[in-house]
């Protein structure tokens, strides 16, 4: 893979945590649709039946109707070959229901690695590290 593949992959996986990180729902399904192969292989369980590029718009709206102000800053980009990997720090404020928990209006900061396999330009797998751990405990689900 080229250095400019490798670069356009970069901006690319950027780019998808910005669309994120807007709250637009239009802005994130439209950027999925584009960046992200409608087959992406989502190698982290998610706790939906959906598949593919579905999948994710279907986790950011769960994410978005519990934490409207969700963002996602990234730390680290790296990246090799076909893959990119960012390690984020992901804020947000409790505002909807979330894992069968009721709003409890407290802010959370939780860390996130996601390592992307690009295909043509396109996120065609990805594998992601979420600590949910600290979700739930800064959300009073669990005791610290």
């Amino acid at each position: 893979m080229s250095a400019t593949e490798v670069a356009r992959n970069k901006a690319t996986l950027r780019r998808f945590h910005d669309a994120v990180s807007s709250g637009d729902a239009e802005i994130i399904a439209a950027t999925i649709d584009e960046v992200v192969d409608p087959d992406v292989l989502i190698r982290t369980p998610l706790p939906i039946e959906t598949k593919g590029a579905q999948a994710l718009k279907e986790v950011f709206a769960v994410l978005h109707q519990a934490f409207p102000d969700l963002h996602i800053e990234i730390e680290d980009v790296i990246a090799e070959g076909d893959r990119v990997v960012t390690r984020n720090t992901v804020t947000g404020t409790h505002r909807g229901e979330y894992m069968g928990l009721a709003p409890t209006g407290r802010s959370i900061t939780y860390r996130e690695i996601l390592v992307a396999r690009f295909a043509d330009g396109r996120v065609a797998e990805t594998w992601a590290v979420v600590d949910v751990l600290a979700q739930l405990r800064q959300l009073g689900a669990i005791p610290s």
